[in-house]
């Protein structure tokens, strides 16, 4: 077992081609022995935002704070603390913070995407 405080984990500049003020913070990775699911912690800047894009891996996100829309083949949805988000595997999709204040998610992925 594993116990830390999630702000003794870097939060990295997310330099992907689209992407906009925001980190992500590598919570549960193969660094510390996961083996089949990898959790990450996004924060977003007011008017950031993550890349539209699809990949071949499914991944499920928590609203922990801040106001957001989720971008997907249906539009755009508003989102906040404590919605849950399923994202099936090669679904077009994006984040933004459309709010005033740090929107912090948690986004599960596989390890073997």
């Amino acid at each position: 077992m594993k116990i830390f405080n999630y702000r003794e984990v870097e939060a990295e500049k997310v330099t992907e081609e689209g992407a906009k003020g925001t980190t992500v913070r590598w919570l549960i990775d193969e660094k510390i022995g996961a083996k089949n699911f990898f959790m990450r912690l996004f924060e977003m800047e007011p008017g950031g935002y993550s890349p539209l894009h699809t990949h071949p891996w499914e991944h499920e996100v928590f609203i922990l704070e801040g106001e957001g829309t989720v971008v997907s083949k249906e539009g755009e949805h508003k989102v906040g603390p404590g919605d849950v988000i399923y994202i099936p595997p090669n679904e077009k999709h994006q984040l933004k913070n459309t709010g005033k204040t740090t929107f912090k998610f948690l986004c599960l992925i596989p390890s073997t995407k």
